[in-house]
């Protein structure tokens, strides 16, 4: 069970979910002392009769402790979360066995290909379904992302994915389940009046169930 988030079900989920709990704990602990703060000062010099306010210019010391850790605990988390982007959007962080996918969105609805048994895209078993995308457990994919329209954003929660689709270009994107199942598919960006209907589903098969799945589906479309 999950404080706030989904349940992870990917690889990424365990590192994205400690960089969001941290950053979560350190601001929320910011925002506590800011606004006792504010309450403490609020109260002890407000207006009373017979009180006149006087002139201070500050602590130079004060001044520099409130700039110097917010900074370095800026540049901490940068560090921490940088090995995590390379690993999650790296311009090559995409294991070369990924099985491949494409997926084009559009208003508003997800097409996307998947390949045949032979586990290549671009040849003849290749098959396209609507708003369904099916995978393996335990194995990465990789989802190489377009539009047709306007911008979109193919957002998997419990896999803790979030890339957009733009148009006039092909992104990809990808992942490896940890759990079989049924998972939502979103789109996280306003695409139009019928932003509402763009849902979708990832459907993570066990990885003997999926090999007879795409079979099945490959040959019911070249007969």
């Amino acid at each position: 069970m999950q404080w706030i988030l989904p349940d992870g079900a990917s690889t990424f989920a365990g590192d994205i979910d400690f960089l969001y709990y941290v950053i979560l704990v350190i601001t929320g602990i910011a925002f506590l002392v800011v606004e006792v703060g504010l309450v403490w000062f609020a109260i002890k010099y407000r207006a009373r009769p017979g009180r006149r306010a006087t002139y201070t210019h500050g602590s130079l010391r004060a001044e520099l402790v409130w700039t110097a850790i917010p900074a370095v605990t800026v540049v901490v988390l940068g560090l921490m979360s940088g090995g995590v982007w390379n690993h999650v959007k790296g311009r090559h962080s995409a294991p070369a066995e990924a099985l491949p996918y494409r997926v084009l969105a559009k208003q508003f609805e997800w097409h996307v290909t998947h390949p045949g048994p032979d586990g290549q895209l671009d040849t003849p078993d290749d098959f396209t379904i609507r708003n369904q995308l099916h995978m393996p457990v335990d194995r990465a994919v990789v989802v190489h992302l377009t539009a047709e329209d306007v911008i979109h954003s193919f957002f998997v929660p419990a896999f803790r994915v979030k890339q957009d689709a733009v148009p006039g270009m092909e992104i990809p994107v990808w992942f490896e389940a940890t759990k079989a199942g049924r998972y939502e598919l979103a789109c996280a960006e306003l695409c139009g009046l019928g932003h509402y209907r763009m849902g979708a589903e990832v459907m993570v098969h066990a990885a003997d169930e999926f090999g007879s799945w795409t079979a099945a589906q490959a040959a019911a479309r070249t007969q």
